[in-house]
């Protein structure tokens, strides 16, 4: 199989921000393909091979999670994980909350969440790109 594409060794945060992207697809009943193929595309975004994905799918690292260390990146991997729960063009009660879950674990206060969430799962159904989400954060600075 000759390989054109070329790919990048995931780094032990990348690996976690696959994990929680795989987690995000699976917390509702309904496990849909579309949502999986939004996992792939964004490995492949990112330089991953599909078989590095697999791997990482089935060998999970076993280190605590980490947690992107800049805004940039905190909203790089939230805006995929929003763009996971959306594949399917609905966002069940659960991915809502677990979507939360995250936007709390990256750090962001507890009386912004849900308004971040909203945010994110507005601008990911009307096709905002995640450049134009950062610019809009860069903007209200």
């Amino acid at each position: 199989m000759n390989e054109t594409t070329e790919t990048t060794e995931p780094t032990e945060s990348l690996k976690a921000h696959f994990l929680r992207l795989y987690q995000m697809a699976i917390c509702d009943d309904n496990f849909s393909p579309l949502e999986l193929k939004a996992l792939y595309k964004s490995a492949e975004e990112r330089g991953i091979s599909q078989k590095n994905l697999d791997e990482i799918l089935l060998n999970p690292i076993n280190s605590k999670p980490t947690i992107p260390e800049n805004i940039e990146e905190k909203i790089d991997y939230l805006y995929d994980l929003t763009v996971m729960i959306w594949a399917d063009g609905e966002v069940s009660p659960n991915e809502k909350s677990a979507l939360e879950k995250y936007v709390l674990m990256f750090g962001f206060m507890e009386e912004n969440a849900l308004q971040i969430v909203d945010y994110l799962i507005d601008s990911v159904k009307d096709g905002k790109s995640k450049a134009d989400i950062i610019n809009d954060l860069n903007d209200k600075k």
